[in-house]
């Protein structure tokens, strides 16, 4: 092999990785963006998936019922349908941060969390915050990454 085909090959592997980047970027998309509303849903950046706070309302947009076990459920179906929307699968979960308003929570919350997130599990940060909007007690939000 001489140096010019070297050099060929090294040019078309780059040109070959910028043109896979651009393509990357060309993905971007928001998801279930309301208009007049501060935030998407979640938000599509090349291969990566960021999910906002999902909290879990019900069909007229409320937090239904003061059980955490309940808004647990409701709050990773939310975070669900926001993955699924945007192509990703719960698998494809790599980190989740939880909000909670009471740390005595946390363990009942647990159960829901383990018997509904996939195995294994993601990277998780869990924060006490002194409240949600909605008078929510649980809160989560999610990055997922396309394998």
């Amino acid at each position: 092999m001489t140096k010019n085909m070297m050099k060929r090959g090294l040019a078309v592997a780059g040109i070959m990785a910028l043109c896979a980047s651009a393509s990357a970027f060309a993905q971007n998309k928001a998801i279930d963006f309301k208009q007049g509303m501060p935030f998407s849903d979640g938000y599509v950046a090349g291969k990566t998936l960021y999910v906002a706070g999902q909290q879990g309302p019900d069909e007229n947009g409320k937090v239904t019922g003061t059980d955490i076990t309940l808004q647990t459920t409701n709050a990773i179906a939310a975070v669900q349908k926001v993955v699924e929307k945007a192509g990703f699968k719960m698998s494809d979960i790599v980190n989740v941060t939880v909000y909670v308003t009471d740390l005595a929570d946390v363990p009942a919350m647990n159960k829901v969390y383990i018997k509904l997130m996939p195995d294994p599990k993601p990277a998780r940060a869990t924060v006490k915050v002194a409240g949600l909007i909605g008078d929510a007690k649980i809160e989560i939000s999610a990055i997922a990454v396309k394998k």
